[in-house]
């Protein structure tokens, strides 16, 4: 039997509506349906699990309802099983959840009659050393960012493959993957990176001198970032969701994945999306 599981946004009344005829869809086609407790509050199918127990299930492909934010939770909970990800645009800016609602069947049809290819975009695996010991790990599909927790500047040493390249005063600090070049990064004057590109950018937010640029490495580097911030606290954000505040000496190690995340997409180019989601040129 073939399988699905629906990851929704907790809050979003346009789930509730299409819900309904969104299992009925995948009843006629013969699929079994699997959701999170998030979308489960909106309309039960049967087989309710919590979001990081979905892989579980085996399902075929999953289904995101929102915007980028539910893709990038749904990623980290699903995409190291190999699970690939239809996201469905239900916000506002919807740069990497490109489907609109209303385009939804097409795209599902297509999906269950293999004409929707699959793509393949790079992820971060993130390690917080506290003490010498491990603390955390985490994959991020956009950028992995450490900044101060207060107004000032933050002291911190860049390594990249167990080189000094350079001791930063700045707010922080943003180590993105070429899909994550077009969020924080790119506000923060990084480069517009094609997910395609073997590449990992690390960008100084507000670096305390004019000669501290953007740097993209190669994607097979390991990259420490070691905190000297005396008495002073930081936060590790990953994706912009999860916080993990550090202190000074701790460490925080970042390579790419050894999982890609596996994204359906329609025929729209990433110049389109350029284009109609930035408004770029």
């Amino acid at each position: 039997m073939k399988k699905a599981v629906i990851i929704s946004k907790p809050s979003k009344p346009d789930v509730a509506r299409i819900l309904p005829d969104l299992l009925t869809w995948f009843g006629a086609r013969g699929y079994e349906v699997a959701m999170d407790e998030e979308t489960a509050a909106y309309g039960s199918c049967g087989n309710i699990l919590p979001r990081r127990r979905l892989p579980e299930f085996a399902p075929n492909f999953a289904l995101v309802l929102g915007g980028d934010g539910t893709l990038l939770s749904a990623a980290r909970a699903v995409a190291k099983n190999g699970i690939p990800l239809l996201p469905v645009n239900l916000g506002s800016l919807g740069f990497l959840t490109e489907v609109k609602l209303a385009d939804m069947y097409d795209a599902l049809d297509a999906v269950d009659e293999g004409r929707c290819p699959v793509e393949e975009r790079a992820a971060l695996e993130c390690q917080l050393y506290h003490g010498g010991r491990l603390a955390v790990s985490y994959c991020a599909l956009n950028d992995v960012v450490m900044k101060s927790s207060q107004v000032r500047l933050i002291h911190f040493e860049l390594h990249v493959n167990h080189e000094l390249a350079v001791a930063y005063k700045a707010d922080g600090i943003i180590i993105a993957t070429p899909t994550g070049s077009t969020a924080y990064s790119l506000a923060a004057g990084g480069p517009v990176v094609m997910p395609q590109v073997d590449a990992i950018i690390i960008t100084p937010i507000c670096p305390h001198s004019f000669t501290n640029r953007p740097l993209v490495v190669q994607d097979n580097a390991k990259i420490i970032v070691e905190v000297q911030s005396g008495s002073d606290k930081g936060v590790l954000s990953i994706d912009g969701q999860v916080g993990v505040p550090v202190e000074h000496g701790d460490r925080i190690e970042c390579c790419r994945a050894a999982h890609n995340v596996k994204l359906l997409r329609t025929k729209t180019t990433f110049f389109d999306i350029l284009r109609t989601k930035l408004k770029w040129g």
